[in-house]
C-alpha cells in the first residue's frame, strides 16, 4: 500500500487475506484497553460528589464535580475526532487518556490545597478519559466487515462491564490506601485512576498497530484520502445528506439522555421508599448489567435483523422501563426490573445507533461524524441529568419517567419514517446480512 499524497499518516501494506486476523488483534487490544480504562472512571467518580463537598465546604456544590466531568467529555469529543482524523485512532486515544491522567493529578492537588476551581478544571480534564472509552467502540468498527460491524462495536461495549461493576466497589479500598498520607482519602481513588489511564494509554500506544482508522482509509483507495473529505464540515454535510445518519445521531443521543435522566434520580426515589444503600447498590448493579453485559446480543441482532429493527427494540425497552420505574412506588422489585430494562434499552440504542452511523457516512468523514455524535450525546445527557433534578423536585419521579418516555416518541417516529422512505441500499443490506 503506497503512501497517498496529502495524507498525514500512512500505514504499511496490508494483505486483504490478513485483514480478519488484524481485526481480531485490534479488537483484543481495544477490549483490554476498555477493561482498564473502564475501571479508571468509576473507581473515582463515585466519590467525586463527596470530594466536591469537602473542597467547597457545602453540599450545594456536590453535583458540580460530576457535571464538570460530563462537560469535559463533551468538549473534548470534537478535538479528539479532529486529531484522529488527521493522525489516526492510536494518537487520539493516547492523548485523551493522557489528558484524563493529568486531570486526575489536578484533582488530587485541588483536594490537597482545597481549591474548588482547580477541582472543576481537573474533573473536566478527567472527562477526556471517558471520551476515549466512548471512541474505542468506533475504532473497533474501522476494520470490521459490514456484516459484523455491530458485533465488533458491541464486544468493546461489553468489555466496559468489568470496570463498571468493579470500579465503584474499589473506591473504598483505593481511599484507604492513602490513609495517613498528605493525600486526602477521598482523593485517593483519583491517584489510582490516573495510574490506570497512563497504563491504558501505554497499552494502546504500543499495541494498537497498525492504526485501524488509517488502515481502513488506505484500503478504501486514494480517492478517499482528501483532507476536505475528512473535515468537520464534511462530516456535518454527510449527516445532513443521510437520513439514516440523522436517525443514528438521534438514537444515540435520545437513548443516552433518557437513560441518564432516569438513572441519576432512581437512588433518590428508592430512598424515599425506604430502600437502604445495599438495595440501591443492587438495583444500580442490575442496571449496569443491562447496559453492558448483553451488548453482544444487541450487536448480533443489529447485524442479523437490521439496525432499524434494533432501534425499534431500544425504543420499546426504554418505554417499558420508564413505565415500570415510574409506577413502581414502594415495589423495589419493580424498580429493579425497570432499571435493568433501562440499561438493556440503552445497550440496544447505543450499539445499533453507533453501527448505523458508521454505515451511513463516507469513510473519510466517519471520525468527524463519530466525534459529533459523542458531543451531541454527552451534551444532551448533561442537560437531561441537570433537568432531572428539577423535574424530580417539582413534579416527582413518575413525571420524570413520563417525560423520559416522551423523548422516545420522536425517535420511534423517525425510525419508522426512515425505514419506509429511506431503506438501506440493496448492496448495503446484503453486506449487513439484513436481507438474509
Amino acid at each position: 500500500m503506497s503512501a497517498v499524497p496529502g495524507a498525514e499518516r500512512t500505514v504499511a501494506p496490508v494483505d486483504l487475506a490478513a485483514l480478519p486476523g488484524l481485526q481480531r488483534r485490534t479488537s483484543a487490544v481495544l477490549i483490554a484497553s476498555q477493561m482498564l480504562g473502564g475501571l479508571g472512571v468509576p473507581i473515582s467518580i463515585a466519590l467525586a460528589p463527596v470530594l466536591a463537598t469537602e473542597v467547597s465546604g457545602t453540599e450545594a456544590l456536590s453535583g458540580f464535580a460530576s457535571t464538570a466531568a460530563v462537560i469535559g467529555t463533551a468538549l473534548v469529543s470534537l478535538p479528539l475526532a479532529a486529531l484522529m482524523t488527521a493522525r489516526g485512532r492510536r494518537p487520539g486515544l493516547v492523548v485523551a487518556y493522557a489528558i484524563g491522567a493529568a486531570g486526575a493529578a489536578l484533582v488530587v492537588v485541588a483536594a490537597s490545597v482545597k481549591s474548588f476551581p482547580l477541582l472543576m478544571l481537573g474533573m473536566a480534564c478527567f472527562g477526556a478519559a471517558s471520551s476515549a472509552n466512548l471512541q474505542a467502540r468506533f475504532a473497533a468498527a474501522d476494520l470490521a466487515a459490514p456484516d459484523r460491524r455491530a458485533r465488533a462495536i458491541s464486544i468493546v461495549v461489553w468489555a466496559s462491564t468489568i470496570g463498571a461493576v468493579l470500579g465503584p466497589n474499589l473506591s473504598a479500598p483505593a481511599s484507604r490506601s492513602f490513609a495517613g498520607t498528605s493525600i486526602p482519602e477521598t482523593a485517593g481513588p483519583f491517584v489510582w485512576a490516573g495510574a490506570v489511564f497512563v497504563l491504558t494509554g501505554t497499552l494502546i500506544g504500543v499495541l494498537l498497530r497498525p492504526d485501524p482508522l488509517l488502515t481502513a482509509r488506505a484500503l478504501a483507495g486514494p480517492g478517499e484520502q482528501t483532507r476536505a473529505g475528512r473535515s468537520l464540515r464534511a462530516g456535518l454535510a454527510a449527516v445532513k445528506a443521510s437520513p439514516r445518519a440523522r436517525l443514528a445521531l438521534v438514537t444515540v443521543a435520545v437513548s443516552h439522555t433518557t437513560m441518564v435522566s432516569i438513572m441519576v434520580m432512581t437512588p433518590v426515589d428508592l430512598g424515599h421508599h425506604g430502600a437502604g444503600l445495599e438495595l440501591v447498590g443492587l438495583v444500580i448493579s442490575g442496571h449496569i448489567a443491562g447496559m453492558f453485559a448483553f451488548s453482544p446480543v444487541m450487536g448480533w441482532l443489529a447485524d442479523r435483523i437490521g439496525r432499524l429493527s434494533v432501534i425499534g427494540l431500544a425504543a420499546g425497552l426504554l418505554s417499558v422501563a420508564a413505565l415500570l420505574a415510574g409506577t413502581a412506588g414502594p415495589s423495589h422489585g419493580q424498580s429493579a426490573l425497570g432499571l435493568f430494562l433501562l440499561g438493556l434499552g440503552w445497550s440496544a440504542g447505543m450499539v445499533s445507533g453507533s453501527a448505523l452511523l458508521t454505515d451511513s457516512v463516507p469513510q473519510p468523514a466517519r471520525a468527524a461524524v463519530q466525534g459529533l455524535s459523542d458531543l451531541t450525546m454527552n451534551t444532551s445527557a448533561g442537560v437531561g441529568g441537570a433537568a432531572a433534578g428539577l423535574i424530580m423536585s417539582q413534579a416527582g419521579y413518575g413525571w420524570l419517567n413520563a417525560i423520559g418516555a416522551a423523548l422516545l416518541l420522536p425517535m420511534a417516529a423517525l425510525a419508522l419514517f426512515t425505514a419506509r422512505r429511506h431503506p438501506a441500499p440493496a448492496k448495503a443490506e446484503a453486506e449487513a446480512g439484513i436481507s438474509s
